[in-house]
């Protein structure tokens, strides 16, 4: 060992709360001040995609709702393709590969867990469909003729063409517009004369941590709100370069030719200002650190708010059970 100043006790060490710890600092949790800061403020919303804020949060619960819904959120998706006749361009494997990535708008809340790897299913667990098509040349008389020009207009097969086929009381439980494909316009293959698909279409339940084409979502996302400060007066020309420096609608300028933050909300934090030296010291670029702008874009079987409620849902569940096993272990 070295000799010279011994050295100080862990304890002597003071740690001062960094203001830009974005949310990793060490505060004992307290559930009042919790609820307290925490908000949710829904910013737009469409019938796939959903825009909203989450206010006064840690960023590892934030993140945790994040990988829920892109890998933990259950849907309908067809599992397994029973090709009969194949005689298209397109192999076997590629076929049944397309197929799984069709979204379904069967509601997977309503459906359970195939437990065995069994070819049949129930009525409970899988659903059935059936794709059917065949290419032939028609004759002027409308008579199939395979010496004739006239083909059919109709050369492609699409999600439309995917029929439900009921099991057992399904078809007094759900409607077909509420089983089938979300999207009719999906190319599944081109055909040529001769052509003929005939497949049988099994789908189960399942989530995107087994595979991609259970994930509800397109794409679900967060990032820290921006915040932007004018640290002086910038006018004239210096303004109007200013705001092209940023995004559109994050910098304006007012009726005295001056720039002012109209909404940081939109900028991409490009730093393209820091380019010209005569305006780097205009501006103070950061992040507001318990703020995040979140965006979720669903691809149809569930709207964007029931995928975060179903997220939370989980995320409940999961503390429930870690909680239960930790009594279980005193």
């Amino acid at each position: 060992m070295s000799e010279g100043k011994p050295r100080a006790h862990l304890s002597e060490y003071k740690v001062e709360p960094d203001a830009n710890d974005y949310g990793f600092d060490d505060d004992l949790w307290n559930f009042e001040k919790f609820r307290e800061k925490l908000r949710i403020n829904i910013v737009s919303y469409k019938s796939m995609e959903m825009e909203f804020d989450v206010i006064g949060i840690h960023p590892a619960i934030v993140n945790a709702f994040r990988r829920i819904m892109l890998s933990e959120i259950p849907t309908m998706a067809i599992e397994k393709v029973m090709i009969y006749n194949n005689t298209s361009i397109i192999q076997d494997e590629v076929l049944a590969h397309r197929l799984g990535l069709i979204p379904l708008r069967a509601d997977a809340r309503l459906f359970e867990y195939k437990t065995d790897d069994s070819e049949d299913g129930t009525e409970n667990d899988t659903l059935e469909f059936e794709l059917k098509f065949k290419y032939t040349k028609k004759g002027k008389d409308g008579h199939k003729d395979a010496s004739s020009e006239n083909y059919i207009k109709n050369t492609s097969v699409y999600s439309s063409q995917i029929k439900w086929l009921p099991k057992g009381r399904q078809a007094s439980l759900y409607k077909e517009i509420d089983i089938g494909p979300i999207h009719d316009d999906i190319l599944i293959s081109r055909m040529r004369p001769g052509h003929e698909l005939d497949l049988k279409l099994v789908a189960v339940k399942g989530i995107g941590q087994d595979h991609a084409k259970f994930s509800p979502v397109a794409t679900a996302y967060y990032r820290l709100l921006p915040e932007i400060k004018l640290n002086r007066t910038v006018s004239g020309c210096d303004a109007r370069l200013l705001k092209q420096c940023f995004s559109p609608g994050v910098i304006d300028i007012d009726d005295h030719q001056r720039a002012y933050v109209k909404n940081a909300r939109y900028d991409s934090n490009s730093r393209n200002v820091f380019r010209y030296p005569h305006l780097s010291d205009a501006v103070t670029m950061s992040r507001v650190q318990n703020h995040f702008i979140f965006s979720v874009e669903s691809v149809g079987s569930l709207k964007p708010d029931e995928i975060f409620v179903e997220a939370v849902k989980c995320l409940k569940r999961k503390c429930r059970l870690f909680l239960d096993e930790i009594s279980e272990d005193k």
